[in-house]
């Protein structure tokens, strides 16, 4: 079994360099910006723009406070980080985790993405390629699955299974952003995920739009359960 944890940090400005070790994981700067560093590489992240890597990183703080959504994929075994890692003045909170299974068949992928809704938009009845956990940034969603009824509004949190049917009308009130990081096979890399379950839906004119950060090829955690 495998966890997807999602975790916002928040870091005060001209900080220094906080260390993050080796783990698939996406990274989405709420607000604020930081550079962020590889072994082999390195670039600004500015509000709104994310990452996603399985190596160490090295995260250069900016000049002002800065507030990160992150999630981190490991093993079910693995227990929640209670902060990041010799940086005490940050702060930490774990928004969500979620526990699942994935087809070691597949080989897989993290994306992070953008999903926006006009004012009414509605996401038709769909499943996905596989799981994730996403956060509202702005508005108001809710999601039907499964006998349960979810609102979320701006800073909360849930989680989709992937292949469970999902319908998500938003608010009429204003515009509904939410930021997203599941998991893919890689055969999916650079395209859609989205399947819809009734025949009807399939042609009927779509309110959300899609915006693709960043998304990397990713090994599994060696001690998941197959």
């Amino acid at each position: 079994m495998l966890t997807l944890r999602l975790y916002e940090d928040v870091l005060p400005a001209s900080y220094g360099q906080i260390y993050l070790p080796a783990c698939p994981r996406a990274i989405y700067v709420h607000h604020g910006g930081m550079m962020i560093e590889t072994s082999t590489a390195g670039r600004w992240l500015g509000e709104n723009t994310a990452e996603v890597s399985e190596e160490e990183l090295t995260i250069t703080c900016g000049e002002s406070e800065t507030r990160l959504w992150r999630w981190e994929l490991s093993d079910a075994q693995t227990p929640a980080a209670s902060g990041l890692p010799s940086a005490p003045r940050t702060q930490t909170t774990l928004k969500l985790e979620a526990e699942f299974a994935l087809d070691h068949h597949f080989k897989w992928l993290m994306r992070c993405d953008q999903v926006g809704f006009p004012p009414g938009g509605i996401a038709l009845t769909h499943v996905h390629q596989g799981p994730g956990i996403r956060i509202c940034k702005q508005g108001e969603i809710t999601i039907d699955t499964q006998g349960h009824h979810y609102v979320n509004g701006p800073g909360q949190a849930w989680f989709e299974a992937g292949h469970a049917p999902v319908i998500a009308p938003t608010t009429e009130h204003e515009p509904t952003t939410f930021i997203r990081c599941f998991l893919l096979p890689r055969v999916v890399k650079s395209r859609s995920s989205i399947r819809y379950v009734n025949e009807e839906d399939v042609t009927r004119k779509k309110s959300q739009t899609y915006r693709i950060f960043a998304e990397h090829f990713i090994e599994l955690p060696i001690n998941a359960a197959r």
